[in-house]
């Protein structure tokens, strides 16, 4: 998708539902002022008519209209459900002149064809839709100072709150990427500096987790499949891999690059498979690691009997690997929920400049066994 792509918003939100039609007259009265023929001008549906529908203060309406937080569940439901019941629409731009928000968020993004950016996207509309915010999409072609820079430009032009950037490239720290200044903003994926809050799985704790289960099963000979070095999980995950065989007293070969796909990673495992020396594989992701496993197949090398492979992700399908894959669990959908608290956090002004780092956790299936003698 190009930079010039449409903007793309989420569903509104049951506080922005249409405006429905008043009452219409009793049966009998006239149709409109006499010698007109025109119905009368509709009533707009007040928001003390909806206090009086849910049996709450216009002021607690007012705080759901708003987003606000500080209402019980059970009550702002309430209040929802009035609201589209007697079809009540707040005044969006008059609500921003008073508060100074627009109840909107941007998100810009890299590409949607990868599970996890879409699982995080989900996470971000379904959080922000709960907030009472609608969520504009803003596609880049790459992931580049210059194509983020224009982004936040036609972004202002939207009246967003806030942004949340997922691009996972080293991209952030560049001069020519200049944020609006007072425009809060959340990092995901990417090498963020001091000025940001970043968001993220912990890819460190999760290479280690699947390089140390390899050293434990006795594997000394580990082949690290790596994504491309313009990702920063990709170095993360590499660097880390690297610092746990060192601990272990191992000396790591160079890990080889990679660049996401299953085709990669096949090409990989066909060279990997022709190799007396490796009895093991930490794959990158899980689609690199499938890769793998369909080459040492093709090559009649078993696994696990004569090479182990560990990937990283756990994507829906790879239970149903052959053989199972053993692989980092990360929860896209956590990230994406934190990184619209801490937005949320900004604009109420709680901000926090700590990172909120998600962890990971191993999930052990059949794909790794013992170093063959």
């Amino acid at each position: 998708m190009s930079p010039s792509s449409p903007i793309v918003k989420s569903a509104p939100t049951p506080s922005s539902a249409p405006l429905a039609p008043a009452v219409p007259p009793r049966p009998g009265s006239p149709a409109g002022p006499r010698g007109t023929g025109r119905q009368p001008r509709a009533r707009t549906v007040s928001m003390a008519d909806v206090a009086a529908h849910a049996g709450v203060s216009a002021q607690t309406v007012s705080r759901v209209s708003n987003g606000g937080r500080n209402v019980e569940a059970g009550t702002r439901q309430r209040v929802l459900d009035s609201m589209a019941e007697l079809g009540y629409r707040p005044n969006s731009a008059a609500r921003a002149l008073k508060t100074g928000r627009f109840r909107s968020v941007g998100v810009i993004m890299f590409t949607l064809s990868t599970l996890g950016n879409m699982r995080t996207l989900d996470a971000i509309v379904t959080a922000a839709s709960g907030a009472g915010y609608t969520v504009t999409l803003m596609p880049v072609a790459h992931p580049t100072g210059g194509e983020v820079a224009g982004a936040f430009s036609r972004l202002q032009e939207e009246a967003v709150d806030g942004v949340v950037i997922i691009i996972e490239a080293h991209m952030l720290d560049r001069a020519d990427v200049i944020v609006p200044t007072g425009l809060p903003v959340v990092i995901i994926d990417s090498d963020a500096g001091d000025p940001y809050v970043v968001v993220d799985t912990d890819q460190e704790q999760g290479t280690r987790l699947a390089t140390q289960h390899l050293l434990d099963l006795g594997h000394t000979r580990i082949v690290h499949v790596a994504g491309p070095d313009t990702s920063y999980s990709a170095t993360r995950r590499s660097a880390a891999w690297v610092e746990t065989m060192r601990d272990a007293g191992l000396e790591p070969e160079a890990p080889v690059k990679g660049d996401w796909t299953t085709a990669s990673g096949h090409r990989i495992g066909l060279e990997i498979g022709r190799r007396d020396d490796v009895t093991a594989v930490v794959a990158a992701n899980d689609q690199m690691a499938l890769g793998v496993m369909h080459a040492l197949h093709q090559l009649g090398r078993a696994v696990p009997g004569e090479i182990s492979v560990v990937g990283f992700d756990d994507t829906e399908e790879s239970g149903s690997f052959w053989p199972p894959l053993t692989t980092v669990h990360q929860n896209f959908g956590e990230i994406g929920k934190r990184s619209m608290e801490v937005l949320l956090d900004m604009l109420d002004g709680r901000a926090s400049h700590v990172d909120r780092i998600v962890p990971t956790h191993l999930v052990v299936r059949e794909s790794a066994g013992p170093a063959p003698a």
